[in-house]
């Protein structure tokens, strides 16, 4: 299953060693100083290299402060809803009175609609959260067919995630397969001591050792920059959102079937059901993506600086560019995860707008940077 070994310069180990002063796979080229450096020593990769190894940790840190404001964000987005809501059934709901009877007065609710809507809605993001923390992985695995990879049938590829789990310095995650001609591969969990790492059949029967290595790295980056995290609670609350809007909507057509308060209530629930499927398919996605996009991009890096073999992972990217079998248990509250994006095989140009990830053929481009210049 996993064919062509690697050759002895692109294994994981036997390589040349880390920077002395400095935790980074960074191969040492000589005892010689760059001025531009702050290492002691050289970096392989010159000068440049040492600038894009800073640029990528910087990098990493900048979206990890960002996520944590998309996430506030979306949190805020559900209080405005529930707020939208208080209003709404302030303004339409107003008790009728009953037949034979005098008309009620004008009933004044001042703000407690609005700060109860905004309770509810607080609640729900909460246990959204909490819930995503505690069972999203488990429910990321089941919705995606994963199981767990027998150690003896794929034990090559358990000591290869064990490698790279020593190497990048965390847990060896939990292996999962998932039984799908189509090649792809992703990450999931709350925390590095939390993880797993899932495969398609598809994957391990079209990569070769030295290009799983390099899409495992892509992988085991995520994790070591929780990256599965913040994923996992912002497609938890996606789905929450989408599931609480049909609901509503649902609900509505049995609120209704009379005059007067009947009609109001299907006004605010439907008002309500509307609001959150905004969230759950315009908002959600697009801050989904703009959590993901880069991140893919870094983790192609970062997997990159683990292996210190970039023609691994670009030769499985390129690969999983000629892909064109459908991922069959994947949909859009999932498909972020992946190495390659099972949804991104669009024509029209409004579709783009929420791919989760960069063009494949830019990330194939960067790494043959990285190639050239390891060359030189």
């Amino acid at each position: 299953m996993l064919h062509g070994p690697s050759s002895p310069d692109t294994s994981l180990f036997g390589r040349t060693p880390r920077c002395p002063e400095r935790r980074s796979s960074v191969p040492v080229e000589g005892a010689r100083r760059s001025s531009s450096c702050s290492l002691s020593c050289r970096c392989a990769a010159g000068r440049q290299g040492c600038r894009t190894i800073r640029h990528v940790y910087s990098q990493i840190a900048s979206n990890k402060r960002r996520s944590v404001i998309f996430i506030a964000l979306f949190f805020l987005i559900w209080l405005a809803i529930g707020a939208l809501c208080g209003l709404l059934f302030k303004a339409v709901y107003h008790p009728q009175p009953s037949s034979g009877f005098a008309a009620a007065p004008p009933t004044h609710y001042g703000a407690t609609p609005i700060l109860v809507g905004i309770a509810i809605c607080g609640v729900l993001a909460v246990f959204g959260i909490i819930y995503s923390l505690n069972a999203g992985a488990g429910l990321v695995l089941r919705v995606s067919g994963a199981q767990p990879a027998d150690p003896g049938r794929y034990q090559q590829l358990h000591n290869l995630v064990e490698a790279l789990a020593i190497g990048e310095g965390i847990p060896k995650p939990a292996v999962y397969v998932i039984d799908d001609p189509s090649p792809n591969a992703f990450a999931t969990g709350v925390s590095p001591e939390k993880a797993a790492i899932t495969f398609t059949t598809g994957l391990l029967a079209v990569m070769n050792r030295e290009e799983l290595e390099g899409v495992t790295s892509h992988e085991m980056s995520h994790i070591k920059n929780h990256d599965i995290r913040l994923l996992l609670v912002v497609g938890t609350m996606i789905g929450l959102a989408a599931l609480l809007a049909s609901i509503l909507w649902r609900s509505a057509f049995f609120a209704g079937g009379g005059r007067g308060r009947g009609n109001q209530l299907v006004i605010v629930i439907f008002a309500a059901g509307a609001l959150l499927a905004v969230v759950g398919f315009i908002f959600g996605p697009l801050i989904r993506l703009a959590l993901s996009r880069r991140r893919e991009s870094l983790a192609d890096v970062s997997g990159v600086e683990l292996t210190r073999n970039p023609a691994g992972l670009l030769s499985a990217l390129k690969k999983l560019a000629q892909n064109d079998q459908p991922f069959k248990t994947m949909n859009h509250a999932t498909a972020a995860m992946c190495i390659d994006d099972p949804l991104q095989h669009h024509d029209a140009w409004y579709h783009h707008l929420y791919d989760t990830h960069p063009p494949i053929e830019d990330r194939i481009a960067a790494l043959e940077k990285l190639v050239a210049a390891q060359t030189v």
